[in-house]
């Protein structure tokens, strides 16, 4: 029995037959796994975008509505004043020592003092001098109404005068055109012989007689007339030398003014010889040692007050909700692990670079957009601990807002 081999055709159109229906059934998977990565591409996109628009468009309105508003660019701040010289000299002490805590009053720094000791010395002796001057000014017018009084008397007397001489005139006036009437009559009698020549006689003496007093008392008239026309001279030329003292003395005072205003002057310059600590506090490094010599405005040492308080720079974009009196958590990195408590005082009318030495100007060239910072002022609570703070400690400030 013969066996006939098998048809070759059979075997490879079965091989053929299942590749082609493999890859049927592995093209299916390639293409919704395509779609699948493009629409994961696709998600990340619109949640991107998502972020983007929310963080560009509602930040600061998110960042703001914040009931904790909390900032790491914190400093302990205080008044720190440095002290410098008013007027030069050769620093004669430096009584205190670097760091060390004084009271208010306290000598830091004494100059040398002769000279300004000196000035005031010389002012003074300048005052006294223009003290005298005007009591001499003083007396001088005084003198002057005296003399002015006199005159002013000359001048009654001579008035008296005058109106006796006057009365004196006219009496004699009366008796002498009285002589004269008689003289006519007997005149007119001696001529009809009916008076003698005796009786002529006596009444042309008495007319004689009677003119000469007239001529007297005219010549009192005009002597008493003279003196008062003197004392009226005399007393309007004291009056002149009167206001010219009284001028002279005014120019005495301001002139005594002005040596007064000179001798406050040079004492205040004495004073400034010696620096006092303007308050209680600490002071810092000596900038001067005894011996050197100094001039105006020359930095001798730095004082720190006791009063010390926490300043945030916060970004104005977490200031929408901060009043003032905002209660205040602060994180000390001198003193970690320990909260102290204390509130906002105040906080600044302008960012802080609207205080920076040269403004920006954005009104100019390309712009970016920066964040500013505004400074808000934050009290601790205890003040006594804060007396103890150092300036430029840094602080973690976090200020609960109340809306």
């Amino acid at each position: 029995m013969s066996t006939s081999p098998v048809p070759p055709a059979s075997g490879p159109s079965i091989s053929k037959a299942v590749p082609s229906k493999s890859s049927t059934d592995r093209a299916v998977p390639r293409q919704g796994s395509r779609w699948q990565n493009y629409v994961t591409i696709i998600l990340v996109v619109l949640l991107a975008l998502a972020v983007l628009v929310t963080i560009t468009r509602n930040w600061n309105a998110w960042e703001g509505g914040k009931a904790e508003q909390v900032t790491d660019d914190a400093y302990v701040r205080g008044d720190l004043t440095p002290l410098s010289t008013k007027v030069s000299g050769i620093v004669r002490s430096v009584d205190v020592a670097d760091y060390q805590q004084v009271h208010q009053g306290d000598l830091l720094i004494e100059l040398q003092d002769d000279d300004y000791q000196a000035q005031v010395d010389q002012a003074k002796a300048a005052v006294e001098a223009a003290r005298a001057g005007i009591e001499e000014n003083l007396r001088q017018r005084q003198l002057e109404d005296t003399r002015i009084a006199k005159a002013m008397a000359g001048i009654d007397q001579a008035q008296a005068q005058i109106a006796a001489a006057e009365a004196g005139k006219d009496a004699v006036q009366a008796e002498l055109i009285q002589a004269r009437s008689e003289r006519k009559r007997q005149e007119g009698l001696y001529q009809t012989h009916s008076t003698t020549e005796q009786s002529l006689e006596a009444a042309v003496a008495s007319e004689g007689n009677l003119s000469g007093q007239f001529a007297s008392r005219d010549a009192d008239l005009n002597q008493a007339q003279t003196m008062l026309h003197s004392s009226e001279l005399a007393a309007e030329a004291e009056r002149r030398s009167k206001a010219v003292l009284e001028s002279e003395g005014m120019q005495l005072q301001a002139d005594l003014h002005a040596k007064q205003a000179s001798l406050t002057s040079v004492r205040v310059n004495l004073g400034y010889t010696k620096i006092y600590a303007p308050g209680d506090g600490t002071v810092g490094e000596r900038q001067v040692r005894p011996g050197q010599l100094v001039s105006p405005g020359t930095q001798v040492i730095s004082f720190v007050a006791l009063t010390k308080w926490v300043q945030g720079n916060y970004r104005e974009t977490q200031l929408t909700n901060v009043k003032v009196g905002d209660p205040a958590e602060l994180r000390i990195d001198e003193y970690p692990g320990q909260l102290f408590r204390g509130k906002v005082v105040e906080i600044a009318p302008a960012s802080g670079s609207q205080f920076a030495l040269l403004p920006p100007d954005n009104a100019t060239g390309n712009f970016t957009k920066v964040v500013q910072r505004i400074p808000v002022k934050i009290a601790l609570d205890d003040s006594t601990f804060a007396a103890k703070l150092r300036p430029g400690l840094s602080v973690i400030a976090t200020v609960r807002t109340r809306r």
